[in-house]
């Protein structure tokens, strides 16, 4: 059995089409599906349920496991024998306006440290935003906020905290609080995220529907929002993390009581055969990840 077979596998349990698959491998859908029944025939048994959704069959699962391990040991190999001055390339990372966010930095620098050729590409979006560009394959890494389905990513929890509060101006009389409790929430009118989950986080938070609140706006990006908290058309309901920017002359940032918080993920698309910068700086994130 040839490792490239392998790998094919991987690449159309990852995408779940075999059209998909042939495009991410720039093989042609009939040689591929010709390949996956070539490896069927050679291992004897059904490796897919095929339909819209290619699917796995017991037998398709429990090859997947031994490919993974098989390509990453061969991956491993090769790494072994590269010369450190030879890695370079881009790495892609997306991220919103998140505390978590903040590891980025020693990150890249550190990495840096040992791969000079390497540079980054850093995207600023929603988590859900974030989240597609990952599926798609446009970045390497994403750091998500959750809650967030990530049923089709590895990721590692990063251990800083993204506390809720409002954003508001700087003489706002809320501003003198040290935190804003359910009832203050409530008399304020809101700009809140567009995202569904965190809305319903926020509704068991709340104890009652977010139609209650007097909601001016909602927002996917806080940049949007400011002005309205600027002027006092709204207090926004943000993370903390998203208002780190702002000029604290101007606006003020007051936790919620009792505290709400999340946490957030550094992610990458499951069973990616990364290799080159970004192999590597995975390899870095699990390294610094087990100390």
């Amino acid at each position: 059995m040839e490792l490239r077979l392998l790998e094919y596998f991987l690449t159309v349990v990852r995408e779940e089409n075999i059209s998909r698959a042939a495009e991410v491998l720039h093989v042609t859908q009939p040689t591929l599906s010709r390949q996956m029944k070539e490896l069927e025939d050679e291992l004897h048994t059904t490796l897919f349920v095929r339909g819209k959704r290619l699917t796995l069959t017991d037998s398709g699962l429990m090859l997947r496991r031994r490919a993974e391990e098989v390509v990453s040991l061969m991956k491993k190999i090769d790494s072994e024998f590269q010369q450190q001055e030879e890695i370079s390339g881009v790495i892609s990372v997306g991220s919103g306006g998140l505390k978590a966010a903040e590891v980025l930095p020693e990150l890249i620098a550190h990495f840096r440290d040992r791969y000079p050729l390497v540079s980054f590409e850093l995207h600023t979006g929603t988590a859900d935003h974030v989240k597609e560009r990952l599926e798609h394959g446009l970045l390497d890494f994403g750091i998500l906020l959750e809650p967030v389905d990530i049923e089709k990513f590895d990721y590692i929890r990063l251990p800083a905290k993204e506390t809720w509060g409002l954003l508001m101006p700087a003489d706002h009389p809320l501003a003198k609080e040290k935190a804003i409790t359910r009832k203050q929430l409530k008399e304020q009118p809101l700009v809140l995220t567009g995202r569904t989950a965190l809305k319903s986080e926020i509704e068991e938070w709340l104890r009652c529907p977010v139609s209650e609140l007097d909601i001016v706006a909602t927002m996917n990006l806080i940049n949007n929002a400011a002005p309205l908290a600027e002027r006092g058309i709204a207090c926004v309901l943000t993370i903390e993390g998203a208002t780190t920017m702002f000029d604290p002359a101007r606006f003020a940032f007051r936790p919620l009581t009792p505290e709400l918080s999340f946490t957030s993920v550094l992610a990458w698309k499951k069973l990616s055969p990364y290799s080159g910068a970004a192999g590597k700086f995975l390899e870095y994130i699990k390294s610094v990840h087990s100390e």
